[in-house]
């Protein structure tokens, strides 16, 4: 006779109850007779990844909401928040509450494959059987990048091309709609007070003192899930709420309306909208607070019900779930994905500000200065002060709300990396690490890799204007003058370019910049000028993140002689540009030559 099951259900990116192949499967086990929907909440995540208030806040209140939809199948069911590693934790339950089985949502990602097979092994040591399900994607990335022989997908026709050959995407799992009742929660075991003894990435938001892991099963005992004073944070800025509640709530809308479904263009939304012209879903999906499937197929009943006319792929709904899948794919076959150095996917450009390591190969932290002028141009990025409206803007709605138009995102990335600043796009998405809701550990870096045109693009001369590109979609400055309101009285004409007006008109905006608002940090044209012709360069020789020459440092000794050899090294700034024209005219027309002084005299 085969033994009862006592379950532990292990919640990570699935924060739902709906369309869950993992939970469904745990649920479908023989004779349950205790079952544990339990978090861990991690010190490797806490402290080791770079994770802004705006995003806790949404985990924290899309944690809570899930445990208020287990406890509605189940009065006596709740979301078990264990603090501590999932190393010291699991043990921990598997011992004192007896359990026989483990099930997660398998995540395909390069720091849950090292987490999650220390754990199985841990498993197998205590005769614990694991069930790992896959569901976060539309097709398992490892099953995808098997069948492209265990190379990372670089394109979508690609990715395209190896999914025909497994078939549909599976409809959603059906919603569980009672749960067993979890066991005995007594635990014997307690923990002196933790210490994390590595560099703390989010050190800076604390404004009170960190107790989120002084109770291993929280400050009353009953797992209770943490709260940001707890670790010490201020409140959250965004007025993006988290939860499964909320994610049904969009999905619901936007599937409401069959016109906005079926004519969905990503590339033609607008991003100088005040409110979002997308479906604000991604931060939903991020946290498996909604299924993708739900999405899918959602959307694939509203599409073939409609009678106009559709946006195809990948502009449509699917092609963006399908470039999710195509980035996790990529991301879960190529090591070091989320860097230059060791990843031979991305090209060899010589940005400032890379990141730096020591001898052994290790990355130093926290990250050693560069040179001044990128310091003090990636810093006024950062904080929205590069005296350019438009990328001010974006970059303060960022930091507020959690999230920006995609169109925006290509905007500020280009302008930090190959547009005008050159800095390495390594430092942009170690910004949207930690400001963005919905930051994936594949889509950010895949996102930056493109947008630098160092993976999957290669357009690198399609640069976006600063004033004449937002001016497409909104001449009037709407998102300028609500993220920067120093700039709310200038008349449409100065908005994305305060600096070119007159002196009388900044004052009776109540803004005279350079005082009160930044004069550009830099010469647009002058500067975009120098990166084109750098990144040329880059790609004239070829070199990728894998190769030698870049980890010994020859690509860079290299890249610096064409550099100076090409005249990529300098920059000329708008009025010498002016001045080489006029005297290029004027060597054509015959002036300042003996011959046309001599036509003058005549």
């Amino acid at each position: 006779m085969s033994k009862p099951s006592r379950v532990l259900y292990w919640f990570r990116t699935d924060l739902r109850i709906t369309d869950s192949p993992a939970l469904i499967t745990a649920l479908s086990l023989p004779d349950i007779k205790a079952f544990y929907p339990i978090w861990c909440w991690d010190p490797s995540y806490i402290y080791g990844h770079r994770v802004g208030l705006n995003r806790w806040s949404f985990l924290l209140e899309s944690m809570k909401d899930l445990s208020d939809q287990l406890t509605s199948l189940n009065p006596r069911q709740k979301l078990h928040v264990c603090r501590g590693s999932p190393e010291e934790v699991l043990p921990v339950l598997w011992r004192e509450w007896g359990i026989t089985h483990i099930v997660w949502e398998k995540d395909a990602n390069a720091y849950a494959k090292i987490r999650d097979e220390c754990i199985k092994r841990l498993a197998k040591e205590k005769g614990v059987v694991v069930v790992d399900v896959p569901g976060r994607h539309l097709f398992d990335p490892d099953l995808v990048g098997r069948m492209n022989g265990g190379k990372p997908t670089m394109t979508l026709q690609q990715w395209q091309n190896i999914t025909k050959k497994i078939g549909k995407v599976e409809q959603p799992s059906l919603t569980p709609t009672i749960l067993p009742d979890p066991g005995d929660t007594t635990l014997r075991y307690s923990r002196k007070e933790y210490k994390w003894d590595k560099v703390d990435m989010n050190a800076h938001l604390r404004t009170g003192k960190d107790t989120c892991f002084d109770h291993f099963t929280g400050p009353k005992g009953d797992f209770s899930v943490p709260t940001l004073s707890q670790m010490g944070y201020p409140p959250s800025t965004t007025s993006i709420r988290g939860g499964t509640t909320q994610a049904h709530l969009r999905l619901n809308t936007f599937l409401s309306h069959p016109q906005a479904v079926a004519t969905f263009s990503k590339p033609h939304t607008a991003p100088t909208a005040l409110e979002p012209s997308t479906t604000l879903i991604s931060p939903y999906l991020k946290f498996g607070c909604v299924g993708v499937r739900e999405i899918w197929w959602g959307c694939k009943r509203v599409v073939e019900a409609y009678k106009g006319e559709k946006t195809k792929e990948p502009e449509n709904m699917f092609g963006q779930l399908e470039f999710r899948d195509m980035y996790a794919c990529a991301e879960a076959l190529q090591p070091h994905f989320e860097r230059i150095r060791g990843n031979s996917v991305c090209r060899y450009i010589d940005w400032g500000l890379q990141n730096q390591y020591d001898e052994r190969g290790i990355e130093i932290l926290p990250r050693p200065r560069g040179e001044e002028e990128d310091e003090r141009r990636f810093e006024a990025w950062r904080e929205g002060c590069t005296g350019f409206p438009w990328i001010d803007a974006c970059m303060r709605q960022l930091k507020s709300e959690g999230w920006i138009h995609h169109l925006a995102r290509h905007s500020v990335a280009c302008f930090l990396t190959r547009g005008q600043c050159y800095i390495s796009w390594e430092r942009g998405m170690e910004v949207f690490d930690e400001w963005l809701i919905d930051w994936d550990p594949a889509s950010n870096p895949g996102n930056w890799m493109w947008l630098s045109c160092s993976a999957f693009f290669s357009q690198y001369y399609r640069v976006y204007g600063l004033v004449s590109w937002p001016q497409t979609t909104d001449k009037t400055g709407a998102l300028v003058r609500k993220y920067c309101p120093e700039l709310e009285k200038f008349p449409d004409k100065y908005i994305y370019a305060p600096h070119t007006a007159p002196l009388s008109v900044q004052e009776a905006a109540g803004c005279v910049i350079g005082q009160d608002y930044p004069l550009p940090i830099l010469d647009e044209r002058a500067e975009k000028d120098r990166c084109l012709a750098r990144i040329k360069n880059a790609y004239q020789l070829g070199f990728r993140g894998a190769d030698p020459e870049v980890l010994s440092g020859e690509a860079d000794k290299r890249l610096k002689e064409l550099h100076e050899k090409s005249g990529a090294s300098t920059v000329k700034s708008e009025k010498e540009r002016d001045e080489e024209k006029g005297r290029l005219k004027r060597e054509r027309e015959g002036d300042g030559t003996l011959d046309g002084y001599v036509k003058r005299q005549k």
